[in-house]
Formats: C-alpha cells, sequence, structure tokens
C-alpha cells in the first residue's frame, strides 16, 4: 500500500509540475508575443483614424475658401 501512495502522490506532484510550467509558458507568450502585437494594433487605429480626422479637416478649410 505505500508503494501505491508513493506513485500516487509522485505522479500528481509531477502533473502538477507540467500543469504549472503550461500556465507559465502561456503567460510569457501573452507577455512577449500577444501583448505587443495587441498594442501594435491599436496604435495603428489610432493613427489612421487621426489621419481620417487630418483630412476631414482639411476638406473641410478647403470647402470654406471656395
Amino acid at each position: 500500500m505505500n508503494e501505491v501512495a508513493l506513485v500516487y502522490y509522485g505522479g500528481g506532484t509531477l502533473l502538477f509540475f507540467f500543469w504549472v510550467y503550461g500556465i507559465v509558458s502561456f503567460v510569457r507568450d501573452l507577455r512577449r508575443t500577444y501583448v505587443p502585437a495587441l498594442r501594435k494594433l491599436l496604435t495603428a487605429r489610432r493613427a489612421k483614424k487621426q489621419q481620417r480626422a487630418e483630412a476631414e479637416q482639411r476638406e473641410e478649410r478647403e470647402r470654406q475658401l471656395y
């Protein structure tokens, strides 16, 4: 019975460490891959929105001149 308990708890501990390693790897991937990509996407969207607003202002000024 003692050997069975040792194998059971040893296997559970081993699986726990692989589970924790998976979570840590996922968080590291988020930090290194997905967060910078999301920031880049948001920055590009803001820049495009700013350019669109500037173009509309420029067109409005041109309409007012004529």
